[in-house]
Parts: structure tokens; sequence; C-alpha cells
């Protein structure tokens, strides 16, 4: 079997490609797989990291307002297609498979005006442009939510298989992983983070947080600033006096390498709501805390946020609304009342799909009448 997977620009579409990727190779040996992508992109790095074979196109974004840039992106997407589809007429693949970005667009558009079958996977709620266009024209559409089957015009299309997570996210010990930041096990440890590169907002309330927490507090908080704002957030704990050598509960640090560790340890989590943070936290059923970047493009991490609380599993807090002191009362309201914590790690764990590569396969395998 032969697949191309196209997706990137950011790890919210390479990471659950790679996945579909290792999914399918582990269950059907002989699958050759080509990625495809952009020069500039994430996943230029990422997916030869990997060991799987990647082919670029020149394509690129189109900006909300109308400029000269404009022409220059229509030119590059003409490219994008004649890149296309001489990497099609090539590799000849039997599938092809999107995760999103714009580099996915030429790519499934050639494929599926050749008669190639086509998926496209979709990990928002609200999908984004290039996935409502190519909606019209693909075979098939996986989507992560429930509720993004109303955004696309042929619901009949559409299968929910969830958002692949990584596979080191499943199966870590709790107390071992608790121990292993050097926290206590037993009493509430609460993970902050603002994204792979951290939120100014966030750590400004964090700040407040802090302020407010002593050592005798009974919960325990491990906040991940982003590398670039980790000076200036420890200039700021200094300068408030606030002396983390001291202050045993509390650890911060600039990135989080651990990142399956730190949710195994945590009883609740408090980040913005990226689709893949959202499979990840799903998958193991942790309570969240929720602040959707405003400036998500078409606000797409409030209708993410918004899906979670409406199940039960998170609560949200807008960034136009976040404050210190309303975090602090969010975070203590929570750690503080056992039996909602409880029914709404129950609600995330119902939310999580942790086989979402295998149903991927199971549509890939329906398709191609494996």
């Amino acid at each position: 079997m032969k697949v191309i997977i196209c997706g990137g620009g950011t790890g919210g579409h390479i990471y659950p490609a790679l996945s579909i990727a290792d999914c399918l190779v582990e269950k059907r040996k002989n699958t050759e797989i080509l990625f495809i992508g952009t020069a500039a992109g994430l996943e230029s790095t990422l997916v030869p990291q990997k060991g799987y074979a990647f082919k670029t196109i020149r394509v690129r974004g189109f900006r909300r307002k109308l400029s000269l840039d404009t022409l220059k992106t229509l030119i590059e997407l003409a490219r994008g297609l004649t890149d296309a589809s001489r990497v099609l007429k090539e590799f000849r693949p039997d599938i092809v498979i999107g995760t999103g970005g714009y580099v996915a667009g030429p790519v499934l558009l050639i494929a599926a005006l050749k008669g190639v079958p086509t998926l496209v996977h979709e990990q928002n709620v609200l999908p984004g442009v290039t996935n409502r266009i190519l909606g019209r024209f693909v075979d098939r559409i996986a989507v992560s939510f429930e509720e993004a089957k109303k955004h696309f015009s042929n619901t009949s299309k559409v299968v929910v298989t969830g958002n692949p997570v990584r596979k080191e996210i499943l199966g870590n010990n709790k107390e071992m992983s608790t121990r292993a930041f050097g926290f206590e096990p037993g009493i509430p440890l609460v993970l902050i983070f603002g994204g792979s590169r951290g939120s100014s907002k966030l750590n400004n309330a964090v700040l407040d947080v802090m302020s407010r927490i002593t050592a005798q507090s009974r919960v325990q908080l491990l906040h991940v600033t982003g590398e670039a704002h980790f000076e200036y957030f420890s200039s700021e704990l200094k300068s408030r006096g606030i002396d983390l050598d001291r202050l045993y509960n509390v650890k911060v640090v600039p990135y989080m390498h651990r990142m399956p560790d730190a949710l195994a340890a945590a009883d609740v989590v408090v980040t913005s709501s990226g689709a893949i943070t959202l499979a990840e936290i799903t998958a193991i059923g942790v309570p969240s805390i929720l602040i959707p970047k405003a400036h998500a493009t078409d606000n797409h991490q409030e209708y993410n946020a918004r899906a979670m609380e409406g199940k039960g599993a998170a609560t949200v807090i807008l960034e136009k609304e976040l404050s210190g002191e309303r975090l602090y009362t969010e975070i203590n309201r929570l750690v503080n009342d056992k039996r909602t914590l409880a029914q709404m790690r129950e609600a995330s764990r119902m939310l999580g799909r942790t086989d979402a590569a295998d149903r991927i396969f199971d549509v890939v395998s329906q398709m191609l009448k494996l």
C-alpha cells in the first residue's frame, strides 16, 4: 500500500499525521509512506526525524485581506498544484490523506480530480478554511469532535474518529510521575502551560496566583512558562518576593520535555484549547480549566473549549476575563471539590479516544477494500 500524507505548518497538523503514519505502517508492514509539506514548515524537520520520506511543494497561505500579496499567493498556489500533480504522478499512491494546513489543499484537490481515494482529517470543532473547501471534493472526512460534523455540507462523508495521540501519553503511573517531579502524591497537583510557546496573559495571571500560595497550601503547582517568557517570569517572582526554594509545592520550568509524565501526574490542567492538547488530556481523563487563545484563527479554540465544557469535562475562562484572582478562585474551587473533580475526570475520560489512529486505519481499509 502506497500512501501520501500531507499537512503541516503547525504541530496540530503534523503530530496527527505522524500518528496516522505510524499506525498504518504497524498494521500493514508493506505500507510505503510519503509525506508532502513545505520547506519552511515545521514538518520539514519533524517528519525526516521520524524516518519518513518527505517531499516539498510550493504553496503559501492566504491572508484575510486582499493585497498585492494575494497575487503572489495565487501564483504560488498554481505552482503548488503543478508540484502536487508531479509528485502524484511519480509516486502513484493508493490513497492520499490530509491533516490540514494550506499545504494539504493542492495535494488533496489534485488527487481527488485524478480519482485517487482521498481522506481528510479535521482536528478542531470548527474546521479550518482549507478543510471546509476540501470537504466538497474528498471521499471521506474524519473528525475529532461530533460537533464538527455540521460544518461540512455532506455529512454522509463524515466519520468521528477522534484525534490521534502519541502512544507515550498512555499508561504512565500517576504516583511515580508525581514523585518524578519532586511533588507529594495525595495533594492535588495543577499543571499549567500556555501552549508550546507559552502565553504572557496566562503567565501574568499565574504570578498573581503564586502570590497567594504558601508552603502550607493544600495544592501543588507545576507551571510551564514557555522558553521566551521564563526570564521575565523568574525576575517577576523575585520582585514580588516569591522564593521558590522555600515554596516546595510550586515548580516553574521554561519548557516541558516530559509532558506525558506531567499529564499523568496532574489532577487539573490549566491550558489553552488546541486540538492536540485536548486529545491528550481526554485520552487520560484529566479535568481542565481551558483558556482559549483569543487570536486563534476563526476563534476555533473557543469552539474546542466550549465543546469540552458542554460535556462537563472542563471549565472555560476567556482571555479577556482572565485574572490572577479568577484563576486562583477556579483552581481552589476544583481542587477542594472532590465530587466535582471526579465527575469532570469521568467526563474527560468519556470524551477521550485512545484508538483514533486505529479508527482512521479502519476507514482507510474500507476505502481501499483491504
